[in-house]
C-alpha cells in the first residue's frame, strides 16, 4: 500500500479538511456585501415579529379558555348546590303528610276514650306510609338475621359476647338495622358478634 494514500484517508486529515472548509465559509460570509446581511437581518426581524404575534395570540387564547373554564366550574358548583337544595326540598315536602299523621296520633293518645288497639293500628299505618315513601326514594333495609356471618362491609360490631363454637364470628343480635341507598351502604347495621 502506498503511504501517501493512507495519510490522505486518515481521520486526522479528514478533520483538517473540515476545519479548512469551515474557515473558507466564514471568509466567504465576511466577504458578503453588507446589503445581503441587512436583508438577512430584516428577514430575521420579520420572523421574530411573526413569532411574537403568534405567541401573543396563543396567550390570549389561553387566557380566554382559562376564564371560560373558571366560569364553567363556578356555574356547575352553584348548580350542584341548588340541585341538592331542591332534592332536600322535595324529600321534606313528601315527609310533611307523615308529620301531620304523627301529630294526629299524638292528639289521639291524649284522649282517654281511644282504645289501645286503635292507636297501634294508627301508628302502624303511619310507619307503613313512611316506609313506603323511603322505599320510593330507593332506601332499602338490610336483610339481616341472627346467625348471619359478620361482614365489616355491612356490619358494625358494637360488642362481642361468648357463644358456642357454631356461632363464633356470626351475628348474635341486631341492635340497629342497616340500610342501603340504591346499592350503597347508607348506615351500617349495629350488631353483637360471637367470639
Amino acid at each position: 500500500m502506498d503511504k501517501s494514500k493512507m495519510v490522505k484517508n486518515s481521520p486526522k486529515n479528514e478533520s483538517k479538511a473540515e476545519i479548512q472548509g469551515e474557515e473558507e465559509r466564514t471568509i466567504a460570509e465576511e466577504k458578503t456585501p453588507a446589503k445581503g446581511r441587512k436583508k438577512t437581518l430584516k428577514s430575521l426581524e420579520k420572523e421574530l415579529e411573526k413569532a411574537e404575534e403568534a405567541l401573543a395570540g396563543s396567550k390570549d387564547k389561553y387566557l380566554r379558555l382559562y376564564s371560560e373554564f373558571e366560569n364553567f366550574r363556578r356555574r356547575t358548583a352553584k348548580e350542584r348546590l341548588a340541585l341538592t337544595d331542591t332534592a332536600n326540598e322535595a324529600l321534606l315536602k313528601s315527609l310533611l303528610p307523615i308529620v301531620d299523621d304523627l301529630e294526629r296520633a299524638l292528639d289521639a293518645f291524649e284522649k282517654e276514650d281511644v282504645a289501645l288497639k286503635t292507636m297501634q293500628e294508627g301508628v302502624k299505618l303511619i310507619y307503613d306510609k313512611l316506609f313506603h315513601l323511603l322505599h320510593q326514594k330507593d332506601l332499602k333495609p338490610m336483610e339481616l338475621k341472627k346467625g348471619d356471618t359478620f361482614s365489616t362491609e355491612l356490619h358494625e360490631a358494637i360488642t362481642q359476647t361468648s357463644v358456642e363454637e357454631d356461632m363464633k364470628g356470626k351475628v348474635v343480635d341486631v341492635i340497629e338495622k342497616g340500610y342501603f341507598l340504591k346499592d350503597k351502604v347508607l348506615r351500617f347495621a349495629k350488631v353483637i358478634i360471637g367470639v
